[in-house]
């Protein structure tokens, strides 16, 4: 790839994203221009008009947390498919959604719905649930002060099982309102408001620029760990910071959104076709890809069915089944060469 094709595929990710933004902004049961909504944005319109209010107060931060719910998203599955040297690998792979769905269902099945401090709940449920997964697997994992990725691998399956078949249970014995908890384990945005917003963006931002200083180690881990050793990475340690970043990062983008699957799956892998498999640049690039795919589902999933809403998750399951099924197949192919 070119140097200059790297210096204009990020720009134009951003303007992409800025586009999708404006766009997702005016479409609604009230349709809002594209000018009126870059006034409100720059604050040209202070106003308390129904217009602005509807931008300011209603979609705006539910297009905010898309464009934060989709870069976590992203990352954490460049670092995953990275860790793991698999390309069909993604951030839920260690069970942090199968955890999450477990705190969250456990939340809804007692009716343990409010907010206190600005601070939702069942957020905080599902967010225990998915760090609570993650540190098991850690805790499994661990051999000899290492963390080999096989075992990792292996106990995140095992974690996620359990907590898999943990959330239908607390379901049954609670008699819960299962249709409610069966929309946040597919994902959605909807009634999204600011506090949400507040609640995950440290994360975002923090994990987005913590993980590009950890980036070159990553590079030199996949080229082999005794010669990244040799190079003054501490394998280990970092190997366990990205585990955890990764985690957290999953862990509030699930907390607040329900389980959106397949975007930490196809992100990583488009994006690695346009910039190469340098984490310094797939990592900013998958961050706004996860961005833009995120905010464009909740577009579809708003509008296909207007006035009814579809869940995110079945948006992006639609999008990432073929797109699974193909890096499945083009993997047994080349197996058998």
């Amino acid at each position: 790839m070119t140097k200059f094709r790297l210096q204009t595929l990020l720009p134009c990710l951003g303007l992409v994203l800025a586009g999708l933004v404006v766009v997702s902004l005016g479409i609604g049961p009230v349709s809002i221009t594209p000018g009126r909504v870059l006034k409100v944005l720059m604050g040209q319109d202070l106003a308390a008009t129904p217009e602005a209010t509807i931008v300011r107060d209603i979609r705006l931060p539910r297009v905010v947390l898309a464009v934060l719910v989709g870069g976590m998203l992203g990352l954490s599955g460049a670092v995953m498919q990275g860790f793991f040297q698999n390309p069909m690998a993604d951030p839920y792979i260690i069970g942090v959604s199968s955890g999450a769905a477990l705190g969250a269902t456990v939340a809804l099945s007692l009716s343990l719905d409010f907010w206190i401090w600005g601070i939702s709940s069942v957020s905080v449920f599902a967010f225990a649930g998915a760090l609570g997964a993650t540190l098991l697997v850690a805790g499994i994992s661990v051999r000899g002060g290492r963390l080999p990725v096989t075992v990792v691998l292996l106990s995140g399956v095992a974690v996620a099982s359990l907590a898999s078949a943990l959330t239908p249970l607390v379901m049954l014995m609670a008699h819960a309102d299962l249709q409610r908890i069966f929309y946040w384990l597919m994902g959605s945005l909807a009634a999204r408001r600011w506090d949400h917003v507040q609640m995950v963006w440290p994360y975002a931002l923090g994990g987005v620029i913590f993980l590009q200083f950890y980036a070159r180690d990553l590079n030199l881990i996949l080229q082999g760990e005794e010669q990244a050793q040799y190079l003054g990475v501490e394998v280990e340690k970092v190997k366990r910071i990205l585990l955890l970043v990764s985690a957290l990062m999953t862990a509030a983008a699930v907390a607040v959104s329900g389980v959106i699957g397949f975007v930490g799956l196809i992100v990583p892998h488009v994006m690695r076709l346009l910039v190469g498999p340098d984490h310094r640049r797939l990592f900013p690039a998958s961050v706004l890809g996860g961005a833009i795919l995120v905010v464009g589902a909740d577009l579809l999933a708003r509008q296909l069915l207007a006035p009814a809403e579809l869940p995110i998750g079945v948006i992006t399951s639609l999008l990432g089944c073929p797109f699974f099924l193909y890096l499945l197949r083009r993997s047994r192919e080349s197996l058998a060469r």
